[in-house]
């Protein structure tokens, strides 16, 4: 044989070769279309997209466990080179944050029901305890005392006092 027949011959087998080879990896399509499916299996609303291989996930899920097992769905899935997770977690809420004048006031009106203390009202603001209402001289000390229990800044008393 001669040598360009022979090369031609390995030029041919290299093609066909190379072509098989290439021709028996999943597109990108069929791999997105696997990959979908796992991802559907295991949470909704998240976005696949594939290019050469490479997955890339998007959208949110609740907690970290649902992330970590959509990325382990994919595992096994053939022609995935590799996985980039954008899977989002929504942002934690907002702190609750407590009034401290609320407390206080709670604080001032459930000692005031614990001590019988009746037709006293409390309000507070920025620390500053302002009693209303009618109270009898001979409680007047003792409605003090008790507001001052609950350490306001300051007790304002505007009560009238009755004999």
């Amino acid at each position: 044989m001669k040598f360009s027949t022979r090369f031609m011959k390995g030029i041919g087998m290299l093609l066909l070769v190379t072509y098989f080879f290439t021709a028996c990896k999943p597109s990108d399509s069929k791999i997105a279309e696997a990959v979908t499916s796992k991802v559907s299996a295991v949470a909704q609303g998240l976005t696949v997209d594939v290019k050469d291989g490479i997955v890339t996930l998007g959208g949110q899920v609740a907690d970290d466990a649902t992330k970590a097992a959509v990325a382990a769905a994919l595992t096994g899935i053939k022609g995935v080179k590799s996985v980039v997770n954008n899977i989002t977690l929504p942002p934690p809420p907002p702190p609750v944050i407590i009034n401290p004048d609320d407390v206080l006031r709670k604080m001032v009106d459930s000692v005031f029901a614990a001590k019988g203390i009746k037709g006293i009202t409390s309000t507070v603001s920025a620390g500053v305890v302002t009693l209303t209402g009618d109270v009898k001289k001979s409680d007047l000390v003792k409605v003090m005392q008790v507001a001052n229990e609950a350490k306001p800044k300051k007790v304002l008393n505007q009560m009238k006092i009755l004999n």
